[in-house]
């Protein structure tokens, strides 16, 4: 298939938000032609789209509506992205930070240490049913959460599961990791 079929291609599978498919395309012209700077920027985009569809859409849309009036548009998009990968990184670390200095300051156990107890006593049910009313579970990052809410919710704790999801579906609106947590329900 020649480049320019491709590119149209792959164009039409990002639009219908085939991220993955979009994604195998884009990389596919980049074998052939490392440096096109369009399909770099799929790939990006592609790669964005699996975590945040509207992002990524805009940013799609934002560089097709300049891209042939601006001679710099690919260094736009770049900056761009660069932008919001730092952002994303700064969040990210600041959440982090939070969570853990409100860590330090609840009496508790962490979630590395309650599943620890659950891997030596073997029953996440048993062990959680023992300290959920004495002892708080303190949790500092996303993955913990995302392991907590569906282990909670594969031991029968489904309503205190789709707590905790409601709840972070509200910090993280569009994180597409929490959002698949609701499939659970």
């Amino acid at each position: 298939m020649n480049t320019q079929r491709l590119l149209k291609l792959a164009e039409s599978q990002f639009l219908n938000k085939e991220y993955k498919n979009a994604l195998q395309s884009y990389g596919q012209i980049l074998k052939d032609n490392p440096k096109m700077d369009e399909a770099k920027i799929g790939v990006y985009l592609s790669d964005l789209g699996l975590e945040s569809d509207d992002e990524a859409q805009a940013l799609f849309d934002y560089y097709h509506t300049i891209k042939d009036s601006s001679e710099n548009a690919v260094d736009i998009i770049n900056s761009i992205i660069e932008l919001l990968d730092k952002t994303k990184y700064s969040i990210h670390q600041l959440i982090s930070r939070q969570m853990y200095m409100q860590a330090a300051e609840v009496d508790g156990i962490t979630y590395g240490d309650f599943m620890a107890l659950v891997k030596e006593k073997g029953d996440f049910k048993k062990v959680f049913e023992n300290i959920m009313f004495s002892t708080k579970v303190v949790i500092t990052s996303k993955e913990d959460l995302i392991d907590f809410i569906t282990k909670l919710s594969q031991n029968g704790f489904k309503d205190m599961a789709l707590s905790y999801l409601d709840d972070m579906s509200n910090i993280f609106p569009q994180d597409q990791e929490i959002l698949e947590l609701y499939k659970l329900f």
